[in-house]
């Protein structure tokens, strides 16, 4: 007798919802209502016969029964989707699939995607900026590219570059800040913090032993883009990230405030789905990525290294 299953379409709902701890995400990511995650979960949960998920008045968690079925349908769908990526000629053509922050996509992945393009015209790139996890390979992405100290065993890492560290704000911002004699006076900035960032200014406050300074106040905003535009309008100085700030430094929006520069503890790492040596032009693409990073790690004086977590598919 054939196992009689669920209905497939609640466990994507239950699976996307159980990874997120939402059903509001869970509803983005399907492009579906809330009320419709909602609506499904309750179905499955009444097929079963068990509560997957409590319901509180901030939000959803997982009841001890739905962690452990959110483990075998996990598993279920990635089983799927590396069997259907494994069939011969699947989709062959599909464009490459790139998840990553929507700073590094502006201004360090998009300015130099021409350079592939240029060498592989008939490949198409799809870039997804939302801040959502990346689960290989159910989501279909090819890569993500991730902030971190160090890689999360189950995939391949391999790390691109570093960023490094320096207070920058515009030059007539910097002007204000100026004693009778010159010097700089931190203290009376408005700082501008990133509250998204894993390192912002409290690293950079202790690696360079600065005092006096007030984090308690200024300007928060979400991400480093907002944080750098809201420098070059004067309203505060940003903790500028290089190379994700040249551009503003070369152009004069942006003028360093100190000359303290430290380098971060995390790193940015390519994460790489299973297939990426199965199709040639996602082998090249990683190359091509691993290659750019390279100039950067070389230009700030970092060693480029490269680990591996499982197979590291770009050696």
């Amino acid at each position: 007798m054939p196992f009689r299953l669920p209905p497939l379409p609640a466990l994507r709902l239950f699976e996307a919802a159980g990874r997120h701890q939402s059903f509001k995400l869970a509803a983005e990511e399907l492009s579906v209502t809330p009320s419709a995650v909602s609506h499904a979960i309750v179905g499955l949960e009444e097929a079963l016969g068990v509560e997957l998920f409590v319901r509180e008045p901030r939000g959803i968690s997982l009841t001890a029964h739905g962690a452990d079925y959110l483990s075998y349908v996990s598993e279920a769908f990635s089983l799927i989707a590396i069997g259907t990526q494994r069939l011969p000629n699947h989709r062959a053509d599909r464009p490459i699939a790139v998840s990553c922050a929507p700073t590094f996509a502006s201004r360090w992945l998009l300015p130099r995607l021409a350079g592939f393009r240029a060498e592989w015209p008939n490949v198409n790139v799809t870039v997804d900026t939302s801040h959502r996890h990346v689960g290989f390979p159910v989501d279909g992405f090819d890569f993500a590219i991730r902030m971190s100290r160090a890689p999360v065993a189950g995939t391949a890492w391999t790390r691109l570059f570093g960023e490094q560290f320096v207070p920058v704000c515009s030059a007539a911002y910097l002007d204000e800040l100026r004693g009778e004699h010159g010097q700089i006076d931190l203290r009376r900035a408005t700082l501008i913090h990133v509250n998204t960032a894993g390192e912002d200014w409290q690293a950079w406050l202790d690696a360079s032993a600065t005092e006096g300074v007030d984090l308690a106040g200024g300007l928060c905003v979400d991400t480093i883009q907002l944080a750098f535009e809201a420098a070059a309008m004067g309203l505060g100085m940003a903790l500028g990230r290089r190379p994700l700030v040249d551009h503003d430094l070369a152009s004069g929006a942006l003028v360093e405030a100190c000359a303290e520069t430290i380098a971060s503890e995390t790193a940015y790492w390519l994460v790489s789905a299973e297939n990426t040596q199965r199709r040639p032009e996602l082998y090249e693409f990683g190359r091509w990525l691993v290659s750019e990073a390279a100039q950067v790690d070389a230009y700030s004086g970092a060693a480029l290294h490269t680990h591996e977590s499982v197979t590291n598919p770009l050696s």
